[in-house]
């Protein structure tokens, strides 16, 4: 099953949930309908909506509230694109500006803030106390992640369980929340639901290792952002983990240095140790053992054109280019 078959299978349904985006974006503040509307229509694969609907579907919900809960997972989603996009000075985004490159860090901040009530709102309509703990317990952890990776930056002595740390929190998360309301919705047994749960954590956590590995390994104009934004931030993900570890003497001094100051004065050479330690296939190996184990966790599951989705989009995620 190709990509677009996916998005082909789920088309209704996500035309329902892009309905309900647009119509939960509106406000009587003209800044906020600009910039809320600009990010949310900059792209992006809606991956974390498509798991809410592919979930619910998969375990048997005929209702339609999957495509509330679509569009709240989506508004958290983009409240984090805004929020990153600030802390980490981020110029680039999907290949164009970011929206606090346009309209400043106040504007992009306090839109987050926006799309964040805007999301608590939402959640009350839907009236699901579960839903509101999964949804409300993801956005606390999201916020945790984005502060410990903040204490990680330029901490050169980052370990690959505290790099594993941050990304569970920051991104894998909201992966799971979304996998995990299909479920829940559909009122399946706990056990199930832990399964759904299982499924969207290794998912999102082999997905934020790929795009890591990306950052040194595909082009500025495949990933829509500047090759070495991790490096030049300070960031220690898993390939400069690796690297360094792998590294010794003169090459292990220049990796930790570029993470403890930052810059890309070196990126070439970097990138030439990345390679010979061989560090960028150890990432992707740990990608892929994770989304075995996320299909593995479909196991539970009836066949269906739902079920083979969630299986074809878990490999699509360590396959992509950008």
């Amino acid at each position: 099953m190709e990509f677009k078959e996916i998005q082909a299978l789920i088309a209704d349904d996500m035309g329902d949930v892009n309905s309900l985006i647009q119509k939960r974006l509106q406000s009587d503040v003209v800044l906020i309908n600009q910039l809320s509307h600009y990010i949310i229509g900059n792209g992006g694969k809606r991956l974390r909506p498509m798991l809410a609907l592919l979930t619910a579907r998969a375990c048997g919900y005929k209702g339609q509230q999957h495509v509330d809960i679509a569009a709240i997972v989506e508004f958290i989603h983009t409240a984090t694109l805004l929020h990153d996009d600030v802390v980490d000075e981020s110029d680039m985004r999907r290949g164009k500006d970011t929206a606090n490159n346009i309209w400043g860090n106040q504007a992009a901040v306090l839109v987050g803030d926006f799309l964040y009530s805007r999301s608590f709102e939402m959640m009350v309509d839907v009236g699901e106390m579960r839903v509101m703990q999964i949804l409300s317990q993801a956005t606390n952890v999201i916020a945790e992640g984005e502060v410990l990776q903040l204490l990680n930056c330029n901490d050169a002595d980052t370990t690959e369980a505290r790099y594993l740390e941050v990304i569970y929190s920051k991104t894998a998360k909201l992966f799971e929340a979304a996998s995990q309301l299909g479920a829940i919705l559909a009122k399946r047994p706990t056990d199930e639901e832990k399964a759904m749960a299982d499924y969207g954590m290794h998912l999102g956590t082999a997905f934020q290792v790929i795009d890591d590995i990306l950052d040194y390994s595909a082009s500025a104009d495949e990933m829509g952002k500047n090759v070495g934004d991790d490096l030049a931030e300070g960031k220690p993900t898993l390939p400069l983990i690796i690297a360094l570890q792998r590294s010794e003497g003169e090459e292990a001094q220049m990796i930790r240095t570029a993470i403890e100051e930052g810059g890309l004065d070196r990126i070439d050479e970097i990138l030439t140790v990345i390679n010979k330690t061989g560090a960028l296939d150890y990432a992707y190996n740990a990608a892929e053992n994770e989304i075995k184990l996320a299909v593995e966790s479909l196991s539970h599951l009836e066949n269906s054109p739902e079920k083979t989705a969630l299986t074809e989009l878990a490999w699509f995620s360590i396959q992509r280019h950008h």
